[in-house]
């Protein structure tokens, strides 16, 4: 898995190809800055812009596809960063660039006519800039430092898009996350404080060599894991994702439940992989929350009576075949494991993807009908042909049929599900 997750490359000094890690993580920042100075009110501008950090990661894949995985090692006087890109990386990366572009663009028309908000618009940019610059930091580090830096960063500046609304809904359910987040980043700070304390490093690879079996190893993966599947709102810890969606405009939805819940959950693979790959009792445990998560998600969003509750509640049914794909490569054999690790990525990038269609989706049909409940929409059809369309065919990558995106990572899941019960391999 070490080589997989691409920490096995020993780390070089610094060179020319760190410039286009820099401009990947510095864009989009640069990108809200300007957005927020010029408030854009059509989307073709926005666009153009936001190309330009999809430019700098054509750059960054090219290196890697032409040279395998990379890997930086950035001195800062007593700390070490540990940066690195391999195949994984930058799928995590195109998939951040593109949704945020998306959501960018949905922007400009969602705020001057559905909202008619010309103040929140001037705090939207940065804000979508600095949870993408600080989601790409997350898939680029290789430390614990850097993955602290970029889970606060990405925790901050989701709480701030959160917020913008202002209405008392939005604030309630804004400081509610805040709360919990911040107790997501104790419990993770304690984990790290006691592998700090015991082998005196942060770099991923160096723990995976100089960590060793036992009660302290133990409790620092069970903190690191709390705090991360609280932030990820894995089940039991989800009950502040829907009233988070629902007060949220809709672009910031998109992106939440595509991409910021993958990052805690990114993380939390990363650090059980690395720390405790072969503790069966573990995945047990990540199956049984899996398993119950996409049961109760279901169930939950069954029986939500709003369209933004339905889709917000799926989320955490769908996040249950993450944590069935990671229970699946814990303590498993080389093939279940590989099944699993493919079916994994396969249901991280078709959920992102159906996800973020299906708020956008919703947000044209809520405003279409100023019918914020399921029974309002009725006839819709009729009225808003296309966006019921998208939201139909994001369903079905969501629910599993062929040929989508979902049908197949969870025919991948199935499989290593099955190999692994017969003990095949």
């Amino acid at each position: 898995m070490i080589e997989r997750l691409g920490l096995h490359v020993l780390p070089h000094a610094t060179s020319t190809e760190l410039h286009w890690v820099l401009l990947v993580l510095g864009l989009p920042l640069l990108m809200g800055v300007l957005g927020a100075l010029t408030r854009p009110v059509r989307s073709w501008p926005v666009i153009l812009v936001c190309l330009l950090p999809l430019v700098a990661l054509a750059l960054l894949s090219r290196q890697v596809l032409d040279e395998g995985a990379q890997a930086w090692l950035i001195a800062l006087g007593p700390l070490e960063l540990h940066w690195r890109a391999n195949a994984l990386t930058l799928l995590l990366l195109l998939l951040t660039q593109l949704l945020t572009l998306t959501s960018a663009a949905y922007a400009p028309a969602y705020l001057s006519v559905e909202i008619g908000a010309r103040v929140g618009q001037a705090w939207l940019w940065p804000l979508q800039g600095a949870l993408a610059s600080s989601l790409s930091l997350i898939w680029l580090a290789g430390d614990l430092l850097t993955l602290y830096i970029g889970l606060e960063l990405m925790g901050l500046a989701a709480v701030g898009l959160m917020l913008l609304p202002g209405r008392v809904e939005a604030l309630a359910a804004g400081m509610r996350y805040l709360l919990l987040a911040l107790v997501g980043s104790l419990a993770f700070l304690l984990g790290v404080a006691l592998l700090l304390g015991a082998w005196q490093r942060l770099d991923l690879a160096g723990l995976a060599l100089a960590a060793e079996p036992g009660p302290l190893l133990w409790v620092a993966v069970a903190l690191l894991s709390a705090g991360l599947l609280l932030k990820a709102a894995i089940f039991p810890l989800h009950a502040w994702l829907a009233p988070v969606h629902g007060a949220a405009w809709t672009p910031v939805s998109a992106l939440h439940a595509a991409l910021v819940v993958k990052g805690s959950f990114f993380i939390a693979l990363q650090l059980i992989l690395v720390l405790v790959p072969g503790a069966s009792v573990a995945g047990w445990l990540l199956g049984a929350m899996g398993s119950a998560a996409v049961v109760w998600g279901g169930l939950l969003a069954w029986r939500a009576a709003k369209l933004k509750d339905v889709v917000a509640w799926s989320t955490v049914s769908q996040l249950g075949y993450l944590m069935l794909g990671l229970a699946l490569m814990v303590g498993t054999s080389p093939s279940v494991s590989a099944a699993a690790w493919e079916g994994t990525w396969l249901q991280l990038a078709a959920h992102s993807l159906a996800k973020a269609g299906m708020f956008f989706a919703t947000g044209n049909l809520v405003f279409s009908t100023r019918q914020s409940s399921v029974r309002g929409l009725a006839g819709v059809s009729r009225g808003m042909p296309l966006s019921l369309l998208s939201f139909g065919i994001a369903s079905i990558s969501l629910i599993g049929l062929p040929p989508s995106g979902g049908f197949t990572a969870k025919w991948l899941l199935l499989q290593a599900a099955l190999e692994g019960d017969t003990g095949c391999g």
